[in-house]
């Protein structure tokens, strides 16, 4: 998979593009999400961010997985690959880095995070079960 790169002179070089899509699960699925693929070979997780309250939890995917995503309980919102490039670290309040890009992969696997979001809802599903 290859991301393009943001053509503006004021864009150090290396940066990675906003050009992915981004999918949206609630956090306790997520984090679980995220710690499955953790486990897996290699790294399988791009960049994660975790929303200011908590809710949610927002996977870079690369662009074009919109138009199949159909995970329940999920979002996949596309995007046009324009606009600023991604900073190690938001500005201000809201959202955070759980994974900064960086330090992951510059989009996670659109079918490895399927399978690893229908694995943390069946993880949880048996945990809730349990209460």
């Amino acid at each position: 998979m290859e991301i393009s790169r943001i053509s503006d002179p004021r864009t150090p070089p290396g940066t990675p593009a906003a050009g992915c899509d981004v999918v949206t699960v609630p956090a306790r699925q997520g984090l679980e999400a995220v710690d499955i693929l953790r486990r897996g070979p290699g790294d399988a997780v791009g960049p994660v961010l975790h929303d200011d309250g908590g809710d949610t939890l927002c996977f870079l995917v690369p662009p074009g997985t919109a138009a199949a995503w159909d995970v329940p309980g999920s979002t996949c919102t596309k995007t046009d690959g324009r606009g600023l490039p991604l900073a190690p670290e938001p500005p201000g309040a809201g959202p955070d880095w759980l994974l900064p890009p960086g330090e992951a992969d510059l989009a996670t696997d659109p079918a490895v995070l399927r399978e690893a979001l229908g694995e943390a809802a069946r993880m949880i599903k048996a945990a809730d079960s349990c209460r």
